[in-house]
């Protein structure tokens, strides 16, 4: 008896050992916090739901909080990801915070000026109301940097109202404001509604969108997993940019919209993801200069401060050379 229960242990063991990947070990959690659910963000849930992370011996818990509380939890080590990279970007200009932006999933900001049916071009909106998330914000600076090529004077011109999500669009189509500074999924539901779009900021600026930070002791500490990481949402990314039906009911359960809007919003966006990851030092720049411009900073920003594509640089040319399609 006591033979054959030996044999029975020795038999579970090997079965157990000879299991394929990491499987037959537990996986290591990581937590990443999110602004929205918005569609740039569907390669998150995507890698989990395809088994890329596990594939990678991650187990990926994803949480949806605003910026700034998602920022600190990142700082503190209680979330390892922050989704808003453009607030991590204003922790290193403005107190030299130890975070590294890892990874763009655009190279175009995704903000659109959506204006009431009465208007036609930008320069009407003298003396009028626009609808932005912050005076402060990133994307409201980067308007005023434009507001003087249609002939406003941003600062005199423009007055801006800082509303949160889902209050910009209300305030359009009631009239409270006379413009907004909209994301890709109020655009569609605005245009829907009779207002006009008259301005892209994407095609305006050579900012990116969509960026990935963590902290400087999580990629110090963990550089393997900062790999897998990266090989899991890279393979997301490429899912992502070749096929449309996967992306749309991803974007129908993580982002909760319907087929129509998933479609639109493909289609009409699928164009501004980066193919590795990863945007070029003009970009990286240019983003360090808007956050500098915000906060008033006259001093330069070095790069290598606030950017480390190195993990998707490795992590996109790895799945190259081993032939990875989705």
């Amino acid at each position: 008896m006591k033979k054959i229960i030996l044999s029975t242990t020795a038999s579970l063991l090997i079965g157990v050992l000879l299991l394929p990947g990491k499987s037959a070990f537990a996986l290591d959690k990581i937590n990443v916090t999110l602004p929205s659910k918005s569609f740039q963000f569907i390669i998150f849930p995507l890698a989990k739901e395809r088994g890329y992370m596990k594939e990678e011996g991650i187990d990926l818990n994803i949480v949806v909080m605003a910026s700034t509380p998602g920022l600190q939890a990142v700082l503190a080590g209680e979330m390892d990801f922050t989704g808003s990279g453009s607030s991590a970007l204003v922790a290193v200009t403005q107190g030299n915070a130890p975070l590294k932006t890892v990874l763009a999933v655009n190279d175009q900001v995704l903000q659109w000026l959506m204006v009431r049916p009465q208007y036609g071009s930008f320069k009407e909106l003298k003396n009028k109301k626009i609808a932005v998330t912050g005076i402060a914000a990133v994307a409201t600076f980067m308007l005023k940097k434009v507001a003087p090529k249609y002939g406003l004077d941003a600062n005199k011109d423009l007055t801006f109202l800082a509303l949160p999500p889902g209050q910009r669009l209300a305030a359009l189509q009631t009239g409270v404001v006379d413009a907004g500074l909209l994301s890709s999924e109020e655009r569609f539901a605005a245009l829907d509604q009779g207002m006009k779009e008259i301005l892209y900021l994407g095609k305006e600026v050579k900012n990116s969108w969509g960026t990935v930070a963590t902290n400087d002791q999580f990629i110090k500490a963990k550089p393997k997993l900062m790999n897998g990481f990266m090989r899991a949402l890279l393979k997301a990314l490429r899912l992502v940019k070749q096929n449309r039906e996967v992306a749309m009911d991803t974007m129908m359960k993580f982002s909760e919209l319907d087929r129509e809007l998933a479609a639109r919003t493909y289609d009409g966006m699928i164009g501004t993801f980066t193919t590795n990851g990863v945007v070029d030092e003009e970009t990286q720049k240019n983003d360090l200069d808007i956050v500098r411009e915000v906060l008033n900073v006259t001093k330069e920003i070095p790069i290598e401060r606030a950017y480390d594509f190195s993990f998707a640089k490795k992590a996109d040319s790895e799945l190259t050379q081993g032939g990875w399609k989705p």
